[in-house]
This record gives C-alpha cells, structure tokens and sequence, in this order.
C-alpha cells in the first residue's frame, strides 16, 4: 500500500514535529490538511514545502484550548473529500510539577493533549463509511508508559491518549486501526533550555534521526492492517530505565 491519492489529516501539521511527518506523507505521494494554531507565515512555508513534492495540501486554523473549534475541524477537513488518516500531533508540553501545578495548567493539557485527540478521533470514526478504511495515529511519548513527575499534566494527559490509543483500536476495529508512535529526543526545546542532560538515560545515545520519525510513522500508515493498539516507542530506549 501506498499513499498516492490519499488524504492525511495531520493537527499541529506545520512545525517541529508534525512538519517532519508532513513532510513524510508529502514524499510518498500522499495529500494533506495541515492543522495550525498561531502562526500563518509557519503554515504557509510548510504548505509551500509539502506542495513542492507534487501533492495537495490545504491549511486549517483551529484553537484546541477552544473544545467547539476542535468539534469543527474533521467536518472542515471532510469538506475536501474523504479522509484516509488521522494523525493527533498537536499538544502543549510544560515543565510542572505538582507543587507548580494549576487547575488552569491542569484544564489546559488535558483538553489540548487528550480531549481534542478523542474528540478527533471520534469525528473521524463517523466519517469514514462502512467498508471503508481509515487509519488513526496518536503522537504520544516516552513519557506516557512510564513516570515524569517534572512534567506531571503533561505525563497523565499522554498516559491517557495511550490508554485511549488501545480502547479505540477495540472499539473501531476492523475498519479503523488506531495506533501511537511514542517519541523520545526528537528535536532539542524550542524554549533555548540546557540539553546537555537528555542524554543521560537514553541507551542509544543519540538524538533521533528526523527520517526516522518518519518512517515510523509511514509504517503506521501503510503497513498491515492486523497491526492496532500498538504503540512504538522511537526513544532510543529511554523508556527502558
């Protein structure tokens, strides 16, 4: 199977992360709507680079802290012709832990980080028709098997996305296979933080390769169907310890 002709739905599409596996998608022929929040310019280069590899790519501006937006954007991107995938990358990623924790700071990460993917998720489950098949991809990270206590609303929003990530493989077999990519030392923080440490625990050490993120996630998308509720973990190992 192949991409070509398909259409992928990417939240969070036009930078770091979610630009790398839109730009893998672009290579392998296959269409895209590229979620973005803020940044226009950010968007419009991304779009720019993704169409330069011969595919069709539309932008959709949404604020996931907003839960309406959220419920607008699979009927918005529906509107360009059937859907194929789904892939939740957009998330917030702050340093807190529980003594700096607010409601506000809690309420924030679960709604972007998990309730947006399951809402998303759930729009997209309807709009794929009887016979028909779709593919979900949630953007989890190491951090969501194992235990950050420095990043604790971040943690339990991705625990949950993993939890969530298995149900639904259950819940919207066999037409949907629903599975996560789990990521480790990716890209360094976008804050200009100290990353001298990243390293420590990371058995491979080395930062990921950028062609590796997406080639995980190619494989997610184009490989066998019998494979759901499965999350891979591309982090070099940093979940073992």
């Amino acid at each position: 199977m192949n991409l070509k002709g398909k259409t992928v739905l990417i939240t969070g599409g036009v930078r770091r992360v979610g630009r790398v596996l839109a730009l893998a998608v672009a290579n392998r022929g296959g269409n895209l709507i590229l979620h973005y929040n803020r940044s226009i310019q950010t968007a419009q280069k991304t779009q720019a680079e993704a169409q330069s590899l011969g595919v069709d790519v539309h932008l959709l501006q949404a604020d996931f802290s907003d839960l309406a937006q959220v419920s607008q954007l699979i009927p918005k991107a529906a509107d360009r012709g059937p859907l194929y995938a789904l892939v939740n990358s957009a998330a917030i990623f702050k340093s807190l832990d529980l003594a700096n924790t607010t409601l506000a700071d809690w309420e924030q990460h679960m709604a972007i980080n998990l309730t947006a993917p399951f809402l998303l998720c759930q729009g997209f489950a309807k709009h794929i028709q009887t016979g028909h098949e779709g593919r979900i991809v949630n953007i989890l990270d190491w951090r969501a098997l194992s235990q950050d206590p420095n990043h604790l609303p971040y943690t339990i929003s991705k625990s949950g996305l993993a939890a969530l990530t298995r149900s639904l493989a259950v819940s919207l077999a066999p037409h949907v296979t629903v599975n996560g990519l789990a990521l480790g030392a990716v890209l360094p923080p976008n804050n200009g933080g100290d990353t001298s440490h990243i390293l420590d625990r990371v058995p491979m050490q080395r930062w990921a390769y950028l062609d590796e993120i997406g080639e995980a996630l190619l494989f997610l998308l184009e490989g066998p169907t019998y494979i759901t509720g499965e999350i891979l973990h591309i982090d070099g190992g940093r979940h073992l310890g």
